[in-house]
């Protein structure tokens, strides 16, 4: 079979911007080439599902530390298309409009390679309206990308009169940039935008003129092939109230989620809408029970009509009996007739992927109490079975259980898994937490609590501190720690909202009291935090 080239663009740099297009070819890639490092963080957003056995590379620079050639990309893809696989090509924004990859698509086609284009949404208009600038009051607008430094005249002839000029460069370009547009007839007083990281949450945007345009880039100290937007004329004079991006109220923070990435994908994706970037350190190992016997029993029982109802507490646990359930050759059809309830919506979405629709989930407190709460009485005349199924972890407490006793049911809790501690993080992450260099922790459990303190130390008193419940909110103070959010509903979307409505008000009050509105890891050292 012929080897096939999908070229996907990504956008400007928000992993939210990818296309159903995109989503679609990335789970259909056995392997995905990256233009830098940079992009490997789309891979790890949630709508995005690689095959087990997906490779990924790295396209990276040439031994001189120069971008490659079209002919010399083109080499490497051609060597993974060998075999006749679906390979994606990762390219920021656009990829006919931004990165200008014909001649390497075209050189894969020599080479032996069918292509096609997934378009994405291009930098040129996204990265403007991420730096808050609107376009269609800008009086006409000239667009250029213009990522290899040659500002011909053919190229450069409408600068001088159009009356808003975007382009797309490279660091090490914007001196080029600058004399291009003066010789084109470009005022030096013209008012300028750059914007770096457009649409990531390191989005730095500068307002200057034309003049000082090359020493304000020199002095971000940003690498020199770092791409950059720069917007030039009437709409660069018209943004001072439409700023979103940059003023959303978490933007630019740096959040230490304690879960691992699969286990916080609804957290980390709803702090990311308020500008955050999240850093997860795995707090827990999942491993599994001592002895399967237990196991083996329910998962027989289950398939044999032994129990009325079969009762999630967490993700892990739906995670163990599936895994059970592949060993033995079954699937969710084995479900059928009984009732499943989850303790929360994490929990449901996670039986939801595996194609069981939930019975039960509680509308109010999503916890062991809140599920035991809303759980049917017994009731000997309409249930045939009075025996519920409860997967749980080894150090799972005894609410769940007692409830559903205290309701006339028999529970059969089984030890699906065991949590232990997981192995401290490396030193510079350890040193981040006790130094403040995270702006916020958000905890999701009493046991993340125990175990980040236990295996990184407490966070630096500057650190603002949420808490999913008022449980887990106690465990902090048990610790030592001041508790500045608890969610209104232990849910992980509650969490980050519960946040970001913190760090609004917070900066609200700072710009009340006149002073600079600075990240929490941006404040002086203050005492260690005491409850």
């Amino acid at each position: 079979m012929r080897g096939r080239v999908i070229y996907v663009g990504t956008g400007p740099g928000d992993p939210d911007l990818l296309t159903l297009g995109a989503i679609a070819a990335l789970a259909d890639a056995a392997v995905v080439i990256l233009d830098d490092e940079r992009q490997r963080e789309i891979l790890g957003h949630s709508a995005i599902t690689l095959g087990a056995e997906a490779q990924i590379a790295t396209l990276g620079l040439s031994e001189a530390g120069k971008p490659l050639s079209p002919s010399a990309r083109a080499r490497i893809i051609l060597r993974h298309t060998q075999s006749g696989v679906r390979v994606v090509r990762l390219v920021t924004g656009d990829p006919f409009l931004d990165n200008a990859i014909a001649d390497e698509a075209a050189a894969c086609v020599r080479g032996g390679a069918d292509f096609e284009v997934v378009p994405g949404v291009s930098s040129l208009t996204a990265v403007p309206e991420y730096a808050g600038v609107d376009l269609s009051h800008a009086g006409g607008v000239h667009f250029a990308s213009i990522c290899d430094g040659r500002f011909t005249r053919s190229t450069t002839a409408q600068w001088g009169t159009a009356a808003t000029l975007v382009v797309s460069t490279k660091v090490e370009h914007v001196p080029g940039l600058v004399d291009a547009a003066r010789s084109a007839g470009r005022a030096v007083d013209d008012q300028v935008l750059t914007t770096l990281h457009g649409g990531s949450t390191e989005q730095l945007t500068i307002a200057t003129t034309l003049a000082e345009l090359a020493e304000r880039v020199q002095g971000t100290r940003a690498p020199a092939g770092e791409p950059l937007h720069v917007i030039m004329g009437v709409a660069a004079e018209q943004r001072s109230e439409l700023t979103w991006y940059e003023t959303k109220p978490l933007f630019g923070w740096r959040v230490l989620v304690p879960r691992t990435k699969d286990q916080a994908a609804p957290l980390i994706a709803r702090l990311r809408t308020y500008g955050a970037h999240s850093d997860e350190v795995p707090t827990i190992s999942v491993e599994p029970p001592r002895s399967p016997l237990q196991m083996d029993k329910a998962i027989r029982g289950l398939v044999e009509g032994r129990y009325e109802w079969v009762a999630f507490t967490s993700v892990n646990a739906v995670k163990a009996v599936r895994e059970k359930f592949e060993e033995y050759g079954l699937d969710a059809r084995a479900f059928s007739g009984l009732k499943v309830a989850a303790v929360g919506d994490i929990t449901a979405e996670s039986l939801r992927d595996w194609g069981i629709e939930p019975d039960l989930v509680p509308e109010h407190e999503q916890s062991a109490s809140g599920l035991a709460a809303e759980f049917p009485p017994y009731d000997d005349v309409l249930d045939p079975i009075n025996r519920v199924f409860l997967p749980r972890a080894d150090i799972a407490t005894e609410t769940l259980a007692a409830g559903l006793v205290g309701l006339g049911w028999e529970v059969d809790a089984v030890t699906a898994y065991r949590t232990v501690r997981a192995a401290p993080p490396p030193a510079p992450v350890r040193d981040a937490i006790k130094s403040g260099e995270f702006d916020a922790v958000v905890f999701t459990s009493s046991s993340t609590v125990r175990n980040l303190v236990g295996i990184a130390g407490k966070p630096h008193p500057n650190t603002v501190l949420a808490a999913i419940g008022p449980q887990t909110a106690k465990t902090c103070e048990e610790h030592g720690l001041r508790v500045d959010v608890v969610a209104g509903r232990p849910s992980a979307t509650e969490l980050a909202d519960g946040l970001a409505s913190f760090a609004a008000e917070r900066r609200d009050a700072l710009v009340a009291a006149g002073e600079a509105v600075v990240k929490p890891s941006q404040r002086k050292a203050s005492p260690r935090r005491r409850v």
